[in-house]
């Protein structure tokens, strides 16, 4: 778990009124990311899991947000990227006009939203990376499920953080990570595409990096994610090295795997507004080695 020295109890529960944090999707990993983080320094919260608050369904978003919360984290999301091109109605529902109605309810009860957005809302053919306010231009129907979410955010008039993130990573749950180091110990050799080039993200970072920017008093659009970039194959390559360096692991091309759902070759976020106040991401070499000797089987 990330360390944050500057945080304190008090510090954090004065983001809430001493109202519990709420966190909805429940058995995901980013939401058992902030559940740890949370139990660490001692802030109560609520949980909300799919049976709880249901995205598709108004009446279930209604009737779940009550009027006394004050802070609600969003970890809900249907995150099936090849999936959406078969289900897109589904995609739009949870991951666009369910924030949207989210996000409404909130302004309603006077609480703030954090929501998490993707590198996948950028067309993925820049040359620089991506800052907060370049315009999203969505490819594929998981992207424009996560555009749409955002717009509708921001179109509702609540107090938000909307925080894009990018290859989110934990020793739980389905993740690459997990993936490429049951591989790596179980094959001789892995192919990976390295013509897909961003940042790793350590989930655990990510959630200790959000509550640092919420107790800053930060709102709108933020970028988070491990320092440095690399391509999958890179990333593959270091998870094998430390799991089994008898893997040997090959660079191949998008064109040689191909998939349902576009993915972009360039989605590097820009992480200067955030570490102008919160300095440098660590870079993610060194996330990474924090999390692989702790890899769930």
């Amino acid at each position: 778990m990330e360390q944050l020295p500057q945080m304190d109890s008090a510090s954090v529960r004065r983001l809430t009124d001493d109202c519990p944090i709420v966190l909805l999707g429940a058995g995901g990993m980013l939401y058992r990311a902030w559940a740890e983080l949370l139990a660490s320094v001692g802030q109560p919260f609520v949980g909300l899991s799919p049976a709880d608050i249901e995205l598709t369904d108004p009446a279930s978003i209604d009737a779940a947000v009550r009027p006394q919360w004050r802070l609600v984290i969003n970890c809900a999301a249907y995150t099936d990227v090849d999936g959406a091109e078969t289900h897109p109605a589904l995609a739009m529902a949870v991951n666009g006009t369910g924030v949207g109605r989210l996000a409404e309810r909130c302004r309603q009860v006077g609480a703030m939203l954090v929501h998490y957005s993707t590198d996948y809302v950028f067309r993925g053919n820049a040359t620089r990376p991506y800052r907060i306010d370049d315009p999203p231009e969505p490819v594929g129907v998981y992207a424009q499920s996560k555009a749409l979410g955002e717009r509708l955010v921001r179109q509702s008039g609540c107090r938000a953080l909307i925080i894009r993130t990018s290859w989110l990573y934990a020793p739980w749950g389905r993740n690459f990570v997990r993936t490429i180091a049951g591989l790596a110990r179980q094959k001789p050799t892995l192919s990976v595409v390295n013509d897909q080039t961003g940042r790793p993200t350590s989930a655990e970072h990510l959630a200790a990096t959000s509550l640092r920017l919420l107790a800053a008093g930060h709102s709108g659009i933020r970028h988070v994610t491990d320092g440095g970039q690399c391509t999958w194959f890179d990333l593959a390559a270091e998870v094998a090295r430390a799991v089994n360096p008898a893997c040997q692991v090959l660079p191949c091309t998008t064109a040689e795997f191909p998939r349902p759902a576009p993915r972009p070759a360039y989605s590097v976020l820009d992480l200067s507004d955030t570490e102008c106040v919160l300095g440098p991401m660590p870079p993610w070499r060194e996330n990474l080695a924090k999390v692989l000797p702790r890899l769930e089987p």
